[in-house]
């Protein structure tokens, strides 16, 4: 009888290794979150809306420039002298400064405790190493600017979409404006 049994529960266990992962037990199972939905790309100096009860941060993410530098050749070499080299320097734009519009927090829900629950979220994701202020301060907000660059929104401001990721704000997108 034992020998029936551990073939099968081998087989079970083999089994269970190729479960797919439950995001409920393994949140990142479902992939890296990106906050690329949410933020909208603008020129304008006002937010895309002024309804009620909806509020608006915006970022400018600097341009990012590359530098090249190569060595021109000025005079080839002969036999009495060596070659003569030119070093020259370019900077070229890669990325064009960008002004950016994301849907935040508005100030109401900034309370000591939700900033407080914001922390301790960060601190979970081991994004937050300072202690448990319920208070906007330096640490927070490096943090909270760590957290969301990997989400695609370089910012200190917090975003709605980010408070979502950390389960600090419910939504219905049925009541909810969409941007």
């Amino acid at each position: 009888m034992i020998r029936t049994l551990l073939p099968l529960g081998l087989i079970g266990v083999s089994l269970m290794a190729c479960a797919p992962a439950d995001p409920l037990l393994n949140p990142h199972a479902l992939g890296p979150s990106s906050l690329a939905k949410d933020l909208i790309h603008s020129t304008s100096k006002t937010p895309p809306s002024s309804a009620p009860g909806v509020c608006w941060a915006n970022a400018v993410t600097p341009a990012v420039f590359e530098t090249t530098t190569e060595h021109d050749l000025v005079t080839p070499a002969t036999p009495t002298s060596q070659a003569v080299y030119q070093t020259v320097t370019r900077q070229q734009i890669v990325t064009d400064r960008q002004q950016v519009w994301f849907r935040a927090p508005c100030p109401a829900l900034m309370t000591p405790d939700f900033i407080g629950t914001l922390q301790r979220a960060l601190l979970a994701r081991g994004y937050y190493r300072g202690p448990l202020t319920g208070t906007m301060d330096t640490p927070t907000r490096a943090a909270l600017r760590r957290y969301q660059a990997g989400l695609g929104l370089d910012s200190e401001i917090l975003s709605l979409g980010a408070a979502r990721e950390l389960g600090l704000v419910s939504y219905d997108p049925e009541t909810t404006p969409s941007p």
